[in-house]
Parts: C-alpha cells; sequence; structure tokens
C-alpha cells in the first residue's frame, strides 16, 4: 500500500492482512457487485472474478506504448537510410565540382536539394587568394567563430550568419573545420537550416564531418590561381 493511499485513509491498515483476509474469504469480492464494479473487475461463471475492464484497459496501453515504440523505431530506420543515400548521392555530386567555384556552388545546391537545408558556404581564411564563390575570412576567424569546439560546432551562432548569403533565413547552422593545400590553409564548411532544431548541439556530427573530407579532397585538386 502506497503512502498516499494510506494517508487517505482514517485509520492505518495492514496490507498483508488484507491480503490474507481476502484469500480466505474470496466471497466477500464475489459478493459484493457493487465494489467488483470500484475496483473495475467482474465475476464470471465458475465463480471467478474476471479481471476483464482493467486487463484489458491495461493490455491496450501497453499495446499502445509498443505500437508508438515501434513507429519510432522503424522513422528512426527510414531516417537513416534516407540520409545515407542522399549522402552518397551528394557526394557524386561534390566529386564532379569542375574548379573551385563550380564545388562552391555544388555545396549550396546540395545542401537545400538534397537535405532541405537553407543554404551551404564554403569560406576561406586570406590574405592570400580566396576563389570565386567562396566566403572570405580574415585571419584568425575561424577559431574565434568555433570557440573552442574543436572540429565541429552545431546550433545557433549569430557571428557566424556571415558566412551566409541570406543570412535572415538562418535559424541553427553546421560548422565544420577543414584544412586544404600544402603550406595549410584554415576553411569551414557551413551548412544554415531555417529550423531553429535543424542543428542543436546534442546532434552527432559525423555526416557533416565526413561531408567536409570530401569537400576537402575535392577542393585540393586544384590550385588557388
Amino acid at each position: 500500500m502506497t503512502d498516499a493511499t494510506q494517508a487517505r485513509l482514517p485509520f492505518a491498515v495492514d496490507a498483508d492482512l488484507v491480503r490474507d483476509f481476502l484469500r480466505s474469504e474470496p466471497g466477500f469480492l464475489h459478493e459484493d457487485p457493487d465494489l467488483l464494479s470500484d475496483l473495475g473487475l467482474r465475476p464470471d461463471v465458475g465463480n471467478v472474478v474476471d479481471f476483464g475492464p482493467l486487463a484489458l484497459a491495461r493490455a491496450s496501453a501497453a499495446h499502445q506504448r509498443e505500437a508508438a515504440v515501434r513507429r519510432e523505431i522503424e522513422a528512426t530506420a527510414r531516417a537513416n537510410f534516407s540520409a545515407q543515400a542522399q549522402t552518397h548521392a551528394a557526394v557524386i555530386d561534390l566529386l564532379d565540382a569542375r574548379n573551385h567555384s563550380d564545388l562552391a556552388r555544388r555545396i549550396d545546391e546540395m545542401a537545400s536539394l538534397r537535405f532541405g537545408l537553407a543554404a551551404g558556404a564554403i569560406a576561406l581564411e586570406g590574405p592570400a587568394r580566396v576563389p570565386a564563390g567562396w566566403r572570405v575570412l580574415i585571419e584568425g576567424q575561424i577559431d574565434m567563430t568555433m570557440g573552442g569546439h574543436g572540429v565541429a560546432r552545431m546550433g545557433f551562432h549569430a557571428p557566424a550568419l556571415g558566412l551566409f548569403e541570406r543570412p535572415d533565413e538562418i535559424r541553427s547552422m553546421a560548422l565544420v573545420r577543414m584544412a586544404l593545400w600544402e603550406p595549410s590553409r584554415q576553411a569551414l564548411l557551413a551548412f544554415g537550416s531555417s529550423d531553429p532544431d535543424g542543428f542543436t548541439a546534442d546532434m552527432g556530427t559525423d555526416l557533416v564531418a565526413f561531408l567536409a573530407r570530401v569537400v576537402e579532397r575535392t577542393a585540393e585538386r586544384w590550385p588557388v590561381l
């Protein structure tokens, strides 16, 4: 018996004594239809108490919980499969780039057409030449933008809005560090979403990090002229 139940009673009740009494006097329940109704029970033929309504309600609730969990697992599996398929297609799109500016265009198109995002961009620190279509950053700006987040940063970060052509549409973002050419130059792959929950700090970064590595290898095909 719970503390809450005991507190509602005007006197102390020993739960073990109640059980013993019901076992020794089964007719006490069977012969009191009002009490059985209050308990959600009903007498069945053969002098057996049938846990009909209560049992059915519990079974129905358990079935609904199991069905909800199953639907959630199935939805997650479909989303993962779709993301993997889109990622494979995106990699092929990136590898087909003809030059740096075409690569930047493909990143933006990939973001919107394959992943339903608002924008995708690639940025490179100066002062040396930056390819057409890439965002220009001053030296050290990537460190300031990432703010100690290491390789990737997920969520909304106002100072990074300048990476996108339409910053007013961006509500969350994924930022991934890159290093291009030798000697190494610091770069950033950025994806922006119009959904505040599109990228959140607790999300995994494997997918965007993988795409960043593909962009690195693709960009290094050509020198910056």
